[in-house]
């Protein structure tokens, strides 16, 4: 980064700062959906698991959720790997996840606020 020249490029930058901090405290109250896509995640089909959770949001017309990726968390074995995390309530982690589970967690899950225990890792 260079060196700041003027006032206006602070209060551009200082604007730039506020609107991320508006986006993190907006998302705080969002239900987040982390899809592990490291390689082992891809090579194990994360990628066809985000494609349909991020259709069954689209189809529902969710606006209140917020999918992400993240890298490999060492677990590969179970991949892949969806958890769940919606506000004031404790992280839900699903493994073996396909497009099938994937689409009835968005709606189980997600909407209706039933955990589908029998996909569940306990405390990871």
């Amino acid at each position: 980064m260079g060196v700041i020249k003027s006032i206006e490029e602070l209060e551009k930058i200082r604007d730039q700062a506020r609107e991320l901090i508006n986006l993190r405290k907006d998302n705080e109250n969002k239900t987040r959906i982390v899809v592990g896509m490291g390689t082992c995640g891809i090579s194990a089909g994360a990628r066809e698991v985000l494609m349909a959770i991020l259709d069954e949001i689209k189809k529902r017309n969710l606006t209140d959720v917020v999918v992400t990726e993240t890298g490999c968390i060492g677990m590969c074995r179970f991949e892949p790997l969806v958890d769940v995390i919606k506000p004031n309530q404790p992280k839900v982690t699903y493994v073996n996840v396909n497009p099938e589970k994937a689409r009835q967690i968005v709606a189980r899950h997600v909407v209706n606020n039933q955990v589908i225990d029998e996909w569940v890792i306990p405390n990871i």
